[in-house]
């Protein structure tokens, strides 16, 4: 596997390209810039910018961003021309502690994060809660320290994290005081408090991972987990929650035991939504495997009742069913006629904002270079719900490049590479 490390300031790279396949060397020994990705039509919800412009990149920082940068000031040149370039996309509900050796979510059920991310256009990840303040050590020596992924974690409230539906059920391991204290700790890190899959009437979990939450002044995520009468959905946003506290998964829509009250009888969307949009409630997607029905999504959707943050809730079982990818959930939301720029929007910026990252998320000058091209591709696609029905749509994302702090990380068709050459032939 070959991967591209930047070319130091100065040095100009031997040997020429054709453009629009793969990069330009620079002109000038005096380039002013590591790499130039030239032509796209950027998308940068945060500084309003959707059109065509020309990024440069130097030192891992974005360095300018502005239409007609030449070519002879960058050392490396990407022609871009037809594609959408994109701040790197930021999944806020992942499950990325893998390796323990336990067939539970914390373990064979997580992903390896970079398996899975550069190649979708992610460079960061969020671990929803796979671990708690028991294991979070070991999910960072093991998970965390060792990706190229920027990996982030909200710390579940469940001291042993998602080693099992039995471990979650056990108000004694919920403790505010040593979740908040590890999330104190590592505030580089941890972005905030989970709680999942709670089956018990009542609100203790909720409770406790609000008051580390608290503790530790970070916004808590839930997970509702079994939704009973005696803890009604409705007040979990009107009353339990805090303004920038997230609920995941809101379109879930599994009979019995999990499912979002979003329409009256006469299918309208309930008014206790927007008001709890309106006091600041964050609704995030959390795609997974069970939580995207086209039943709830798509009049949802038609009443303007879209998520604040997509996300994929990324695991094993979930990336090869109808998920796959942050690129097919966007795409999803293209097919139901939501405007690119919006999902570019919600996928980018405001998950950035709801961790409180304000470094991530936009193509800031001086700001972290982590960048994403995609090509829209235009044919007939089918998008799965995870009730294993069709939705057909005419566009489709594909990620072409993807750079993580300046750096190449994923190169689909070789844009930013020299062509091989063959040597001439010596005669004999």
């Amino acid at each position: 596997m070959r991967l591209l490390w930047l070319v130091p300031v100065g040095l100009s790279l031997v040997g020429t390209v054709p453009p629009g396949v793969a990069a330009q060397p620079a002109a000038d020994p005096e380039s002013r810039y590591d790499l130039l990705i030239q032509g796209g039509h950027v998308i940068d919800p945060k500084n309003g910018i959707d059109g065509v412009r020309d990024v440069a990149v130097w030192g891992g920082k974005v360095a300018r961003v502005a239409a007609g940068i030449p070519e002879a000031q960058a050392a490396m040149v990407v022609h871009a021309a037809g594609l959408y370039v994109v701040p790197g996309l930021v999944d806020i509900h992942v499950h990325a502690y893998a390796g323990t050796g336990t067939r539970a979510i914390a373990g064979d059920g997580s992903i390896v994060p970079d398996a899975h991310s550069f190649r979708s256009g992610v460079t960061t990840m969020v671990d929803a809660g796979t671990s708690g303040w028991r294991t979070f050590g070991d999910f960072k020596d093991r998970v965390i320290d060792r990706s190229r992924t920027r990996v982030l974690a909200h710390l579940n409230i469940v001291g042993r994290g998602m080693t099992g539906r039995p471990f979650e059920q056990q108000p004694d391991d919920m403790d505010p005081v040593q979740t908040a204290a590890m999330a104190l700790q590592f505030p580089e890190l941890v972005v905030g408090i989970k709680t999942a899959h709670y089956d018990g009437p009542e609100w203790v979990a909720v409770e406790r991972a609000r008051a580390a939450a608290e503790l530790a002044r970070l916004p808590v995520m839930v997970d509702f987990g079994t939704f009973r009468p005696e803890r009604p959905f409705q007040q979990l946003v009107l009353e339990k929650l805090r303004p920038d506290d997230i609920v995941t998964h809101m379109y879930v829509g599994l009979t019995g035991r999990a499912a979002v009250p979003l329409f009256d009888a006469s299918g309208n969307l309930l008014p206790y939504l927007p008001e709890a949009r309106k006091r600041g409630i964050k609704f995030d997607l959390g795609h997974g495997f069970e939580s995207f029905p086209w039943d709830q999504v798509v009049p949802a959707v038609r009443q303007g009742w879209l998520p604040d943050t997509i996300s994929t809730d990324l695991y094993a079982r979930s990336s090869n069913a109808a998920l796959k990818d942050m690129p097919t959930v966007m795409s999803k939301f293209l097919a139901l006629g939501v405007p690119l720029a919006d999902v570019v929007r919600m996928s980018t910026h405001a998950p950035a904002r709801a961790i409180r990252r304000n470094d991530l998320g936009h193509l800031d000058v001086g700001g972290i270079a982590d960048v994403a091209d995609f090509a829209l591709r235009t044919g007939e696609f089918g998008f799965l719900d995870v009730r294993n029905r069709r939705l057909d749509g005419t566009r489709k994302l594909e990620c072409e490049l993807t750079l993580r702090e300046g750096r190449v990380v994923w190169d689909l068709n070789a844009r930013a590479a020299d062509r091989w050459r063959e040597p001439a032939s010596s005669g004999r």
